[in-house]
């Protein structure tokens, strides 16, 4: 990615563990002037990267102005800016209406990706999504509430395809996502809630689908949680199939190795 002189930077904070942000956008931290954060999602542990002269603001209580004007005023006086977001500023990050809104006043941009919590909670959950002849397809959505799907993105449309599923912004409406969900994926499949993914009191817990409601309530989720659902979370949970790619198979040649 070519350096553009005193951009600013649009950085993705990764799921929660301070560990898990990229050595990249790290290096961006400890060298900014200003850094605004979403207080909402972002724990102030990844802030142990800033540098002590540095300006910090929680973006939880401001507004689109409010966060441009900031910038704005910052970048006037040659300040270094990183704008950090939870995960990977690409999705759900509401970073899109930021940039417009920079570029006109010919404020560069550049954007450092992060770690986005469907992929933490893989790793807690040692689970491949993509299993061979299981699912190749992962689909990352979330169902229409305040912000509205387009009705070709619906989650029934995209649940239709069964595919491995990591449902974001969604724990409030599990009733509907469990009705959903137990048509096309059968309600005696598993699913799984992984709640604050990364962070100290991180929690997975795995329930059949027609339990999911009674399991979120019962746990107490409101908040900050992917339902994820496919076939790979049962055969990860339970084993209960032995399977192979054709990658490491001795009998299977490619451009690096022969088959034996």
């Amino acid at each position: 990615m070519p350096e553009i002189i005193n951009s600013v930077i649009f950085a993705g904070a990764g799921p929660g563990d301070p560990e898990l942000i990229t050595v990249k956008a790290q290096k961006a931290l400890m060298e900014a002037d200003l850094v605004i954060y979403a207080g909402s999602l972002v724990p102030k542990a990844l802030l142990m990267w800033t540098k002590k002269s540095a300006e910090v603001f929680d973006s939880a209580g401001m507004n689109l102005d409010e966060i441009v004007r900031m910038i704005v005023s910052a970048h006037g006086n040659n300040k270094k800016i990183v704008r950090l977001h939870t995960g990977d500023p690409a999705l759900y990050g509401a970073i899109y209406e930021q940039i417009r809104a920079l570029e006109k006043y010919k404020i560069p941009c550049r954007v450092i990706p992060g770690v986005t919590a469907a992929f933490a909670a893989a790793a807690s959950m040692t689970m491949e999504y993509t299993l061979p002849e299981i699912s190749q397809t992962l689909i990352f959505t979330r169902i229409s509430g305040r912000t509205k799907v387009p009705e070709k993105e619906s989650l029934e449309s995209l649940a239709s395809h069964q595919s491995s599923m990591a449902i974001y912004l969604s724990i409030g409406h599990t009733e509907k996502v469990k009705k959903i969900l137990s048509h096309y994926y059968g309600e005696e499949s598993l699913c799984a809630v992984a709640y604050k993914v990364s962070h100290p009191d991180e929690e997975i817990h795995y329930t059949k689908i027609k339990d999911l409601l009674k399991m979120v309530q019962d746990k107490k989720i409101a908040r900050q949680a992917l339902i994820i659902v496919g076939k790979a979370v049962g055969m990860t949970k339970d084993g209960i199939k032995d399977i192979k790619s054709q990658l490491y198979d001795p009998g299977f040649s490619h451009g690096f190795r022969n088959k034996s």
